[in-house]
């Protein structure tokens, strides 16, 4: 293993931001994985400290194919990350949404620029992302349905062995993030998305391990013998149904991510946070999987609190 920092910035009132790859295996610049871009993302930093230690022995006992090389970048913000602060303390602003970066421009464009002139010419990247909605998600892969679309982009979301493989259209505002840039400049980029963001989850951490594992794998980039998953469900993303609240007040949950739910069924109810009444049920739209469920105690008119993924009878 090599460790190295890959961009470092610097700073008038304390030490120099680094950020740090750890390297396994030479030759070809295989595989990249980034972990936390957001100081939040307690869980993404986790995975990949664990995926690291994990490289260390596989690379110990001779299991990096020969002439493929990875890299695992587990933190890019340790500023925000120091002060529990999702995004740049200083002016708000997400790494995020700043790629491909520019190196005259603002700190986080200049983070972005340096990050990304180290990683873009890898063959496969893997984004350990979160999302902006509190809540828990089924872990699943996700590819951008872009204009640099590629056949083997979309057949290996298979190759993770999670419960679903989503595919994005782009909205303009990804047009700024990494996964998004990798993809333009011709990388196979991927997504994945775990249970949690500020919680590290024990089981759900190793399941994203495992995952990123049996991705290497099938792409030949390592040697081992490892469990095949879970059979993937691979979906538009625009199918998902999401349920939203039109009431705002204490959440009662009824059911819970992973659940199978039946059109009718009782998802939630709302309570009046004063009074302790009833003021609104939501029930299921449909037959489906609960894909992500709102996990905060208060919620507000027009939440997302529930997403559902309709069950396929064909």
């Amino acid at each position: 293993m090599d460790k190295n920092v890959i961009y470092s910035i610097k700073s008038l009132y304390r030490e120099s931001m680094n950020i740090i790859g750890y390297t396994f295996g030479s030759g070809e610049h295989s595989c990249c994985v980034v972990g936390a871009l957001r100081g939040n993302e307690i869980q993404q930093m986790a995975i990949c400290a664990q995926l690291i230690d994990t490289l260390k022995r596989l690379e110990e006992n001779g299991c990096i194919a020969n002439g493929k090389s990875i890299m695992i970048i587990p933190c890019a913000n340790h500023y925000s990350m120091n002060i529990g602060k999702r995004f740049w303390p200083l002016d708000n602003t997400d790494i995020n949404r700043m790629f491909p970066g520019y190196d005259q421009g603002e700190t986080t464009q200049r983070i972005a620029d340096g990050l990304f002139k180290s990683i873009k010419d890898y063959v496969y990247g893997v984004q350990m992302a979160s999302f902006y909605r509190e809540g828990e998600f089924l872990p699943h892969v996700k590819v951008m349905d872009t204009d640099c679309k590629n056949r083997e982009t979309y057949e290996s979301l298979t190759d993770f062995g999670l419960p679903y493989g989503l595919i994005r259209i782009p909205q303009p505002y990804d047009t700024a993030t990494l996964n998004y840039n990798w993809q333009i400049w011709g990388c196979h980029a991927y997504s994945l998305f775990s249970n949690y963001t500020e919680h590290i989850g024990r089981q759900s951490t190793q399941t994203a391990v495992n995952a990123v594992l049996r991705f290497l794998i099938a792409k030949g980039i390592i040697k081992w013998a490892l469990h095949r998953g879970m059979h993937t469900r691979v979906l538009n993303e625009e199918l998902i149904i999401n349920v939203q609240a039109r009431n705002a007040g204490i959440l009662k949950k009824h059911v819970y991510v992973g659940e199978e739910v039946s059109e009718g069924d009782l998802l939630c109810e709302i309570i009046h946070p004063l009074e302790g009444n009833t003021i609104g049920r939501i029930k299921s739209p449909t037959d489906g999987t609960v894909f992500f469920a709102y996990n905060k105690q208060l919620v507000t008119e027009y939440s997302d609190v529930f997403n559902i993924v309709p069950f396929s009878y064909t």
